[in-house]
């Protein structure tokens, strides 16, 4: 086995730790996306911003990789969510908005189930027959 094949295969092995996001396990799928990008050596776009340009040094190298890092982490973290839930989430050009937006979406899902628990719990009557 070439080292490109072996490279194709860690990676695919890598990606299928990451869970398809369900609703429920936002915060597994958070950690799991971020190992992943970190051992695969592309979270550089989650971690910094990126680079600016200047006259004196243009950092066209340090750019390009971070743009490769973007591109890598939106494609694996679109890969990771079902097709139906992506059209809830803006469509982002940068993977740490884009994450950032997905966190949003979960934390306002979650208070909104929270308030709609608590509300069920606080009407309930309790009969002395049955359950």
């Amino acid at each position: 086995m070439d080292s490109d094949t072996a490279s194709v295969n860690s990676a695919s092995a890598q990606l299928s730790m990451i869970p398809m996001l369900n609703g429920t396990n936002y915060v597994t799928w958070k950690e799991n996306v971020e190992i992943v990008l970190g051992c695969m050596d592309r979270d550089l776009a989650l971690r910094k911003e990126l680079p600016v340009p200047t006259t004196d040094d243009p950092k066209t190298d340090q750019i390009e990789k971070w743009e490769r890092s973007n591109r890598m982490c939106l494609e694996i973290m679109k890969r990771t969510i079902p097709t139906g839930f992506r059209g809830s989430i803006a469509e982002s050009t940068s993977a740490k908005k884009f994450l950032s937006e997905i966190e949003q979406y979960f934390v306002k899902n979650e208070k909104v189930e929270t308030s709609n628990l608590l509300s069920k719990l606080v009407t309930m009557k309790y009969k002395e027959k049955g359950t």
